[in-house]
């Protein structure tokens, strides 16, 4: 049966008699999705040559408990990106608090020119309407006409009343029964309406008289109506309609001249008012924005890793307790991040002393292990049976400790990369000969000749060996391994036939230890294979994925610089 957990192992070349399939375990899940990793541009430091003599290897891993622990007291040292450039938005909060104040600006000068303009033309309108209508009803009542009128005596009244026609001259019009007499040439006016004229000879009219403005071709009129009245003692002093009714038509279009005058100056007088209330709009904008802007800054400066930033919160407003909570915010991050590193580096360095300590013993039940291998035939079966579980525990438990030591060296910056040019297919097909994987049925290779490569051979096998073991382990037969060159980088793809990976697994093959099924406590791996894979990737400046691909299987492709 095949695990259920998404496990990893590393590749040991010179282990195999332990470790027969030193390649990782990879979850046998199926998905549809893709993970990409990609590297940081972080620089290779000082490592421990591989091979070396227990000394040697102590004190690489005491140098990789002390960059541990200094990296647990300070955040690790690598090249800060830079702060991106903001792009300039042309309708950002600046110009909208402007716009804004502006509209606001212009509002209140439209209303108060509209409300000043209704209530000047209002005043103009009525002190004139009400001049001439009172002059007019006066002038009517001194006339002394006699009935039935005579037209030629009319006339001449009509004109003299024209001519003392207040605030300007008028046109003076009387119509009484079929007669109609004017002051000018035509007898009649077509500016007098018939709704006039019903209200001066309503029987309910009275002798103030009526008045109508009136717009005619673009000319604004005022047009009067005065009926002439009779008194006498048997009416008890009432007025009587005589039937007789005077019109006056006056022009207004001083007036609309003087209103329209008023119109332009206060338009003339908005512009300016406009442009006075563009200081204070970019004052208030100023005040609100400069906030904004600080905290923009500071929550770029956190995010490039500068926990200690803080703004500088002054007042009592909304923007200034905004700023204390981003403060507050900001000091319980870094009290968080700091715990996390403390806390990560203590756990880093255990497990660094931790298999550093377990390697002599190990080395000593090793060799233990391998002598009772050999006379594991001389003994009863159950004791046969035992020996050889030691023995495969041992090694197991070996190679974790190696994966550990390995890991720890990664995590302290200790790892370096010993480049070489190689050829790469010559380099995979040792990799798989080492190991034994030569059947075609097991694995079959695709790989272009003639590739050389910049690779560090030992951790390039070590990558290999991984994806393949893992492919065997927990795909199915046969896996392809295929090499070819992709521009300036060498491509590497292990895919096998197996029911591939769950999309929600698979953004963690490559975390440490991770298990598909939580249940499942024991490893037939040491759970770091593919985060060493991933590492070892990285220090070349490469990438690796794992997808799935679409007639079945998972697919893991390697991409390194040439």
């Amino acid at each position: 049966m095949r695990p259920a957990a998404a496990e990893q192992d590393r590749g040991h070349p010179g282990r195999t008699p332990l470790h027969p399939d030193p390649a990782g375990l990879r979850l046998p899940l199926r998905p549809a999705v893709k993970a990409c990793v990609s590297p940081e541009d972080e620089a290779p430091e000082v490592s421990a040559a591989p091979g070396t003599t227990r000394a040697t290897e102590a004190g690489a891993a005491t140098a990789a408990g002390a960059a541990t622990e200094a990296a647990g007291a300070a955040p690790r040292r690598r090249r800060k990106p830079r702060a991106p450039r903001l792009r300039p938005h042309p309708f950002g909060l600046r110009t909208r608090l402007i716009l804004a104040f502006l509209l606001v600006a212009a509002v209140g000068c439209g209303t108060t020119a509209a409300l000043t303009y209704r209530a000047a033309r209002n005043a103009v309108l009525e002190q004139t309407q009400d001049t001439a209508v009172s002059a007019f009803r006066e002038q009517v009542d001194a006339l002394g006409v006699t009935l039935p009128v005579d037209a030629d005596s009319l006339r001449d009244s009509l004109m003299l009343v024209a001519r003392q026609g207040k605030p300007r001259p008028w046109r003076v019009y009387a119509e009484y029964g079929k007669v109609r007499v004017s002051s000018t040439d035509r007898p009649t006016s077509s500016v007098v309406t018939p709704e006039l004229r019903a209200r001066a000879t309503a029987g309910t009219a009275t002798a103030h008289g009526s008045f109508q403005r009136v717009v005619k071709n673009g000319t604004p009129y005022l047009t009067m109506a005065v009926p002439a009245v009779f008194r006498t003692h048997a009416t008890e002093g009432t007025a009587q309609p005589t039937g007789l009714v005077f019109y006056a038509v006056m022009e207004l279009d001083e007036e609309e001249a003087n209103i329209e005058a008023m119109v332009e100056a206060a338009r003339d007088g908005a512009l300016p008012a406009l442009a006075v209330a563009l200081i204070p709009a970019l004052i208030a904008a100023r005040g609100v924005l400069r906030p904004v802007r600080e905290l923009r800054h500071a929550a770029h400066s956190m995010g490039r890793g500068r926990l200690d930033t803080r703004i500088h919160a002054k007042g009592s407003d909304e923007l200034a307790d905004l700023a204390r909570t981003f403060n507050e915010s900001a000091a319980a991050l870094e009290r968080s991040v700091a715990e996390l590193r403390d806390a990560e580096a203590r756990a880093r360095r255990f497990a660094s002393d931790v298999s550093h300590e377990l390697r002599t013993p190990l080395a000593g039940m090793l060799a233990v292990t391998e002598v009772l291998d050999e006379d594991a035939g001389l003994l009863d079966t159950d004791t046969a049976r035992a020996v050889r579980l030691i023995s495969s525990e041992t090694g197991k438990l070996a190679v974790l400790v190696e994966d550990l030591m390995e890991i720890s060296r990664f995590d302290a910056r200790a790892a370096e990369l010993h480049p070489d040019e190689v050829d790469a297919a010559d380099c995979v097909r040792k990799t798989l000969q080492h190991r034994h994987w030569t059947d075609p049925a097991q694995v079959v290779t695709y790989l272009d000749e003639g590739i050389r490569a910049r690779l560090d051979p030992r951790r390039f096998d070590v990558v290999v060996a991984n994806l393949v073991g893992n492919a065997l382990r927990h795909g199915a037969a046969p896996v392809t391994v295929r090499l070819y060159a992709e521009g300036d980088r060498l491509v590497t793809e292990v895919a096998d036939r197996g029911p591939g990976i769950p999309p929600d697994v698979l953004p963690h093959v490559f975390d440490r230890f991770y298990k598909a099924d939580r249940a499942r406590t024991r490893s037939a791996g040491s759970g770091l294979g593919l985060a060493i894979t991933l590492e070892n990737v990285r220090l070349h400046g490469g990438t690796v994925e794992a997808a799935n691909h679409p007639a079945g299987g998972a697919v893991f492709t390697v991409r390194m610089p040439l």
